[in-house]
């Protein structure tokens, strides 16, 4: 789980002694006065900008905030609602979603810059951010970049140069909470933007002019996901805080903010998949949706939706004894689960478990890529497939790489299994044991399950990807994925274990991290930019036969999405940090990157020995000449 009432711990922690949170968790800020309850539907009176009030003004900034002055209160000149066809159809030029489509594919039809010119890209304008995390990845609408900085602001930007038009500085009761912003998404509907805000909120900002068109209240603890809207509803899932309830899926009506809808995270009794607890009282249990936000598929009007690992950690924890739940799906449902929703009411269509009441805190909740491909699974390269399904027919799938390393091909009707293999290589020590060939099962890997304290195992993999996206390109049918060679290092404590990343054994040092290029019929993987530093970034494809990705070593490329040659680099002021996106503006197309500092970067540098230049957060774009 990623908790984020225990929101922001600092990675050393997790290097190479041993801790008790994952890499991409967080210590809890400094307690603030609990707000009094709110009446039905209306916040707490002590939180942030209250709906139907001006905004607050600055006050004194919270750690990593600019530092006190006038904030820009421009206005973007000429401003164009978006509409529900521009969500499903986006002008080319715009990047109105966190992955720019509802499909994930993080892919754009610009092509201005190619393989032929890329090597000519230089940069067009920077622009620096202040101090904090950063994890976000910006939106553009008719050459305007909104995006969320550092110390909880949002921010509009022209994006030919750099300039900000207007700026949203949130206030905070207890100014800490500012600096655990790690929002992951914005979204873009009508005249509003939607922000889901460290101190539980989902906030619609009027998108001309940065000012608080309404806010609702949702949890008592961050959201750290972000938002999508679908069908005028504002989609968010939170990262829980206080136990079950906490943890949900929620609709809220995108032009007021009145709660339409919530799925529950985790099956209360009741619910047909409580029987996947197997009597477990999970009143104080989570099963967060802390990452990537969800996918929508507007033929089948069906949302698809990662959820986390339960907490806490341990089988011992959950149930008293390992073997108190079922080794094999359905357990502890609906836990490291694609969840697929109505939006409309909510109700869940069918749901699919990647791993089965999990030990280890491995998460299964970032976006999904909808795809329409056939079947045809290499054996030599796809280690589970299903043996039911023909090959060669075709299917409308859904494609995910879990934090385990192991990446899983679905059925967009029903969620039938296809077929899954681990990224970057095989391991015996995986999180799972086996996928059964015919129902698509699977089985958690119970020879490194923590049967009682003290029992130590090394798990492949531990966020061998996690909160930087992944893309797909329509021309080679293939989904590229990141992938970092790293394993858990795990003490078993009855509770959340001692944690540390280690190398795989076996593993070279020298191929610690990479990018995988997978085909998502055949399932053949080819591997390139294979070297010692990690990445963080998030990759984006065009249809410039272009893939571009960047590193936690500053260096930023431009590859052959076909050949994955290395076509162009830029070393940059500091490392690359999700966010990769284009867009277009005045006729010329941009590239935009964000660097700075997140929650894994550390951790990864020290395994790896690749150098990190801390505390340098910018905007960085590129053009052609």
């Amino acid at each position: 789980m990623k908790n984020a009432c225990l929101a922001l711990i600092v990675l050393c922690a997790l290097s190479l002694a041993p801790a008790s949170r994952a890499q991409d968790e967080a210590p809890p800020p400094a307690p603030a006065p609990a707000p009094a309850a709110p009446a039905q539907g209306q916040p707490p009176a002590s939180a942030g900008t209250m709906a139907g009030r001006a905004p607050q003004g600055p006050g004194a900034p919270p750690p990593g905030a600019f530092a006190l002055g006038p904030l820009p209160h421009g206005t973007v000149e000429n401003y164009k609602p978006v509409t529900n066809d521009m969500l499903l159809n986006p002008s080319p030029d715009d990047w109105l979603q966190y992955s720019r489509t509802y499909d994930a594919w993080r892919y754009s039809p610009l092509k201005q810059i190619n393989k032929k010119n890329v090597a000519h890209l230089h940069i067009a304008w920077v622009k620096g951010l202040p101090a904090g995390t950063t994890e976000t990845i910006p939106l553009v609408h008719d050459g305007i970049i909104y995006t969320i900085a550092p110390g909880s602001d949002v921010m509009a930007i022209d994006g030919t140069t750099g300039d900000v038009i207007w700026e949203y500085r949130r206030t905070y009761k207890n100014p800490q909470l500012a600096s655990t912003e790690r929002t992951k998404a914005l979204a873009i509907y009508k005249d509003m933007l939607y922000y889901t805000t460290p101190d539980g909120y989902v906030v619609a900002l009027d998108a001309a002019t940065g000012k608080v068109k309404w806010e609702t209240f949702k949890t008592d603890t961050q959201n750290t996901s972000g938002a999508i809207v679908v069908e005028g509803k504002v989609i968010s899932g939170g990262t829980c805080g206080r136990g079950r309830d906490s943890c949900f899926i929620e609709a809220d009506d995108a032009d007021t903010g009145k709660m339409l809808w919530r799925f529950q995270n985790i099956a209360a009794p009741g619910d047909p998949g409580y029987a996947s607890w197997n009597g477990a009282d999970n009143t104080n249990f989570t099963a967060s949706t802390w990452g990537m936000p969800g996918n929508y598929d507007p033929v089948r009007k069906t949302i698809y939706w990662g959820i986390a690992n339960p907490s806490p950690y341990e089988r011992l924890a959950r149930h008293g004894t390992p073997d108190g739940v079922s080794k094999t799906a359905p357990a502890d449902l609906y836990s490291n689960c694609t969840v697929a929703l109505d939006p409309e009411t909510g109700k869940l269509k069918w749901y699919y478990q990647h791993l089965p009441a999990d030990d280890w805190d491995t998460d299964h909740t970032h976006e999904r890529t909808l795809v329409t491909t056939t079947y045809n699974p290499d054996p030599k390269a796809v280690k589970w497939y299903n043996t039911e399904v023909p090959r060669g027919s075709k299917h409308d799938v859904a494609a995910m790489v879990g934090e385990s390393g192991i990446m899983f091909v679905l059925d967009r009707n029903d969620g039938k299994f296809l077929w899954a293999e681990p990224i970057p290589v095989d391991a015996p020590n995986l999180a799972i044991s086996n996928i059964d060939p015919k129902t698509g099962a699977t089985t958690i890997n119970y020879d490194v399950v923590m049967k009682k304290p003290g029992d130590h195992h090394v798990i492949c993999y531990w966020n061998g990807r996690s909160y930087w996206p992944t893309a797909y390109d329509p021309e080679t049918n293939a989904l590229y994925t990141s992938y970092v060679d790293n394993c858990l290092d795990m003490t078993g404590t009855s509770t959340s274990g001692q944690r540390k990343g280690v190398l795989r054994e076996g593993s070279d040092m020298n191929a610690l991290a990479g990018i995988a290029k997978v085909d998502l019929s055949t399932g053949q993987m080819v591997k390139f930019d294979v070297q010692n530093a990690p990445a963080t970034g998030a990759l984006l494809a065009t249809a410039g036969g272009l893939v571009f990705h960047g590193d936690i070593n500053r260096r930023f490329r431009a590859f052959d999405a076909a050949s994955g040659a290395k076509l162009w680099e830029s070393i940059l002021g500091g490392p690359i940090s999700v966010s990769t996106i284009t867009y277009a503006a005045k006729g010329k197309q941009y590239i935009l990157v964000i660097t700075g500092d997140n929650l894994a970067e550390p951790t990864l540098s020290r395994q790896s020995g690749a150098p990190l230049t801390a505390g340098h957060n910018a905007i960085y774009t590129f053009a052609l000449d």
